[in-house]
């Protein structure tokens, strides 16, 4: 089989996994609240063709914390002994597959420290709340993180 090309369609804030046609999984996404764009710093999700240059979080519990692409030994949960579980912060959890763009318009996306990852705001999934990256369920985040090597394609539209 070959290295599946994961979808991201902004409009209806959903990710579709393929490979060869076929379609492998579909998932419910956040991206940017401010919208599309490439411009640095202005919390838009990036446009176009992109890559997978870097995963995080190999092994790491569902709701692993990361600060700075770094696991920092927390786990979010829901729970409301968990004294994250009411935090207002937008956490990056459980995995991260950070991009790189492949077009000259998105070619700043790797500094832009886009990622995929999981999210602490799953209730939010399904409408644009992120501050750019592209947020899935902390268990989808796992699901891909074992399907999309390292090089394989994300498309975002």
């Amino acid at each position: 089989m070959k290295i599946p090309l994961l979808y991201i369609d902004t409009d209806t804030q959903t990710a579709r996994l393929e490979s060869e046609g076929v379609e492998l999984g579909r998932y419910r996404i956040s991206t940017g609240a401010a919208g599309t764009g490439n411009e640095p710093g202005s919390f838009k999700t990036p446009i176009g063709l992109h890559r997978v240059a870097e995963k995080l979080g190999d092994g790491a519990p569902l709701g692993a914390v990361f600060r700075n692409r770094a696991p920092t030994g927390e786990v979010w949960t829901a729970d409301p002994e968990n004294p994250l579980a009411f935090t207002g912060e937008d956490l990056v959890l459980t995995r991260i597959l950070w991009l790189a763009g492949l077009e000259p318009e998105n070619a700043g996306t790797f500094d832009r420290f886009i990622y995929l990852h999981g999210t602490n705001h799953e209730e939010r999934l399904g409408q644009p709340a992120s501050h750019g990256c592209i947020r899935f369920a902390n268990a989808d985040i796992v699901d891909l993180f074992v399907r999309l090597p390292v090089g394989a394609l994300v498309d975002i539209r």
